[in-house]
């Protein structure tokens, strides 16, 4: 009884290991060491360390299923520093496509239409797809059918600045939906042109 309450101890306590090895973590009989410029061979592990100690490097275990296992003699801090540099990098490169969304009233007024649509704008350029929600209240619903052809038009005007119509207009209780997004094409397009006017 007493031995598996210990053993059940001893797994509840074991930490878990992340990263590589490092120094008097690496348990093995002999390693290739390697180094920055130069190539050590193989060392048994004492070997390593005291060329470690000798030279002010850490030992980091960089490839543990190779025979003998490859072991690197670097600034550890330097390396854990480079690692989050390059996934933060990593990250910078990830498109991250977001949906923004604009609402609009079947009475709106110009300016505010040109508000809303210098907006949409700024979101195309940056990428981002945009949801246009044509809003009916009340007596509004009345007039659907003359909201939705206003609705249409003002899909039509965000074409002029790169648009491209994802989803097609669906009516979704009082609201009708539409989804608009970078046209890549159209930008392709532009830039092609300019680059024969320029030649």
């Amino acid at each position: 009884m007493e031995v598996s309450i210990r053993g059940q101890k001893r797994g509840f306590n074991r930490k878990k290991s992340y990263g590589p090895r490092i120094n008097r973590d690496i348990r093995v009989g002999e390693c290739r060491l390697v180094g920055e410029e130069e190539q050590y061979g193989v060392v048994s592990i004492d070997e390593a360390r005291r060329i470690s100690e000798e030279t002010g490097l850490d030992l980091v275990e960089i490839a543990p299923t190779a025979v003998p296992p490859v072991v690197k003699l670097i600034d550890y801090g330097k390396y854990k520093y480079l690692q989050q540099k390059k996934v933060q990098e990593a990250r910078k490169k990830q498109v991250v496509i977001q949906v923004k969304e604009i609402q609009f009233r079947p009475n709106i007024e110009q300016h505010d239409l040109e508000v809303k649509l210098k907006k949409i704008s700024g979101f195309i350029d940056d990428g981002s797809k945009v949801k246009m929600v044509m809003q009916f209240r009340g007596r509004e619903m009345s007039y659907m059918d003359q909201g939705l052809k206003k609705f249409k038009n003002i899909i039509k005007m965000t074409e002029e600045f790169g648009c491209l119509i994802e989803s097609e207009p669906k009516l979704m209780g009082r609201r009708i939906i539409t989804i608009v997004a970078p046209d890549k094409k159209k930008i392709v397009k532009v830039d092609d042109k300019i680059s024969k006017d320029n030649e």
